[in-house]
Formats: C-alpha cells, sequence, structure tokens
C-alpha cells in the first residue's frame, strides 16, 4: 500500500480502473497538441486536479496555468477576467489590464463550471477558439494567443444546449477530447485507499498518528455513496483530525446523516434523530449491528434482483466490486 501511495501522491490515486484509465487517457491528451479538452464529473471528484495534471503533463508545463471559476464572478466582470481591458474601457478602468487568456499565453486555461459563463460571452469565447484572436475590452487591436483551453462541468452539456442554456457550436467545439470522471460510489475500494492517503496527510499536518479506519467505518465508507466525492471525503477526516481525540477512526466520529444514509440503504433522511442507536441489541455491539444489518440488506437486494449481482449492486448504490467484497466477507459468498 505504501508504494501505491507514493506512486499516486502527485495524481489521482486510486486503482479502480475508471481510475486508471482516466490516467492513461491524461497521458496521452498532455502530450497531443488538441487545444481544448472538456472534463466532466460531479461536484468533487477533482476535475481541477486533473485540469491541472494535463498542464503538468504537457509541452506547456513551464508556462502560466490560469484558473478562472465561471459561477463564482459575476458576469460583468468575467469579461474583463479573461480577456482583460483598455484604460477608460467603463467606470474605474483607470489603467490597461492584462486578461488571464493574455497572461498564459503559451500555457493553459481552466474554465471551471463552464455551463455557467452567459451566452454572449460563449459566443466571444467561440470566436477565441476559432481564430486564436481576442480584443480587450474597450481595444481595437487583436491579440493573437497560444492557449490550450481545459473546461470542465458537473452538468450534461448536450441537455444544456437542448434547454438554450448552451451554445451548440461551442459544445462541439469543446468536445474534441472529452474527459469524464467517476464519481466517488463508483469505484469500490478507491475510498478506503484514499482515505489512507487522507490520512497520512493529516497525520503529518496535524501532528497526529492515527493509524487508519476501524473495520467498522471501513464497511460504512465502502456503502455510503458519497455525494460530496472525494472532496466530501477529504473534509470528513480532516474534522475528525480537528475534533477527535483517537488513535482510530471511529463510527461515533461520523456525522449522524452518514450513519442515517447506510442504515437506510438510500438517500440521507431529512428527519434528524440517531437511528443507530435503535438498532443496537442488547447483548452486542456496533460491530454486530452493523454487519447483521448489511447482511440482511444484501440478502435481499440480491433476492430483489434473482441473485443478479451487477443488479443488486445498482439497488445498494454501490460498485459491483464493492457488492462482492460484502458479500466475502460476510459469507455471503465462497471466494
Amino acid at each position: 500500500m505504501d508504494r501505491e501511495m507514493a506512486q499516486y501522491n502527485d495524481g489521482l490515486i486510486g486503482q479502480h480502473e475508471s481510475i486508471r484509465t482516466l490516467r492513461s487517457l491524461i497521458e496521452r491528451v498532455a502530450k497531443s497538441p488538441v487545444r481544448t479538452v472538456l472534463i466532466y464529473g460531479e461536484t468533487g471528484t477533482g476535475k481541477g486536479l486533473v485540469a491541472r495534471m494535463l498542464h503538468r503533463g504537457s509541452s506547456r508545463a513551464k508556462r502560466e496555468f490560469a484558473e478562472i471559476n465561471c459561477a463564482a464572478i459575476p458576469a460583468g466582470l468575467m469579461e474583463s477576467e479573461l480577456f482583460g481591458h483598455e484604460k477608460g474601457a467603463f467606470t474605474g478602468a483607470i489603467e490597461r489590464k492584462i486578461g488571464l487568456i493574455e497572461a498564459a499565453d503559451g500555457g493553459s486555461v481552466f474554465l471551471d463550471e463552464i455551463r455557467e459563463m452567459e451566452l454572449t460571452l460563449q459566443a466571444k469565447l467561440l470566436t477565441l477558439l476559432d481564430t486564436h484572436q481576442f480584443r480587450r475590452v474597450g481595444g481595437v487591436r487583436a491579440t493573437t494567443v497560444d492557449v490550450r483551453y481545459i473546461a470542465a462541468t458537473n452538468k450534461v452539456l448536450l441537455s444544456e444546449v437542448n434547454a438554450g442554456h448552451f451554445r451548440e457550436d461551442l459544445y462541439y467545439r469543446l468536445q474534441v477530447v472529452a474527459l469524464n470522471i467517476a464519481p466517488l460510489r463508483d469505484r469500490g475500494d478507491d475510498v478506503l485507499i484514499l482515505a489512507r492517503h487522507f490520512i497520512d496527510k493529516f497525520n503529518r499536518q496535524y501532528d497526529r498518528r492515527i493509524s487508519g479506519l476501524s473495520d467498522e467505518v471501513a464497511q460504512i465508507f465502502l456503502q455510503y455513496p458519497w455525494p460530496g466525492n472525494v472532496r466530501e471525503l477529504e473534509n470528513l477526516l480532516e474534522r475528525i483530525f480537528i475534533l477527535e481525540d483517537d488513535d482510530v477512526v471511529l463510527p461515533t466520529h461520523l456525522p449522524d446523516r452518514i450513519l442515517r444514509t447506510v442504515r437506510a440503504g438510500g438517500p440521507s433522511s431529512s428527519t434528524g434523530g440517531h437511528a443507530y442507536s435503535a438498532a443496537l441489541p442488547p447483548e452486542g455491539g456496533f460491530h454486530d449491528a452493523t454487519a447483521a444489518f448489511q447482511r440482511e440488506l444484501i440478502v435481499r437486494a440480491l433476492k430483489d434482483a434473482e441473485n443478479n449481482l451487477q443488479k443488486a449492486a445498482t439497488a445498494l448504490k454501490i460498485s459491483r466490486h464493492a457488492l462482492r467484497h460484502q458479500m466475502l466477507k460476510l459469507g455471503i459468498l465462497d471466494a
């Protein structure tokens, strides 16, 4: 495990097939001359990390990597941020400003949440992609740049095109190379590899000696759907490092919403309360109660799916690999 972690500390961490494939694609695309790359992924999956890997692995690595979140900057300021402006272009423009795209000449520009860019600015971006030229706000001279544009979104852009929220011509221009990041819930044991990575990271950062996850927490992590993906996992573990004193991560360290979600086998309930307190048998502990519940849940899902592992895994909102792992652990399936 230590060798694996050292190998991937500077990139996407995990051994799931989707992540191995993605690492290979990133390496290939980074070295290619392609000017536009589109990254799809849910919030928290690591779209920014993939963008930086594309830049670092390219011949542009020694030049600027400029990043802008299209959802975080007001529409009226976005054009100036991207293209810059001339002195006097508008009230408050007291001097010429160089935009991110011009500053990144020879490098890469990362346009995060590209769907949130307003339609009029999308048209100007399309012109830039086609001609490699732009004009500063208030300017008359065209400036030529050599930039790779990496866009990212957590939306299905084709659906946004059909809804009139995104330009069709820009969609096809960006779609030359598209990379997809799988959500954490579909990556099987990668959640445990990532947890180990973050524990090692926070041990160094907070000068702690947490050894890892308890068996119960590992099981919970494999079942929880992680709607916030890798970012949610990282933030959860950092919170535990800050607030808890034990030398191992225990179920009592986890928020009620995670325990309720796993107990319910689906989305978190909004009713509040602590579901596990009522589930514990008088003579048993948390581990026994959790194992019994898992076994019952899996057997019921298999019965409903007529013993089809993939269908059962889909119903349980975990990967087929994670389901098989749990079945072996609980004695439902022979090795």
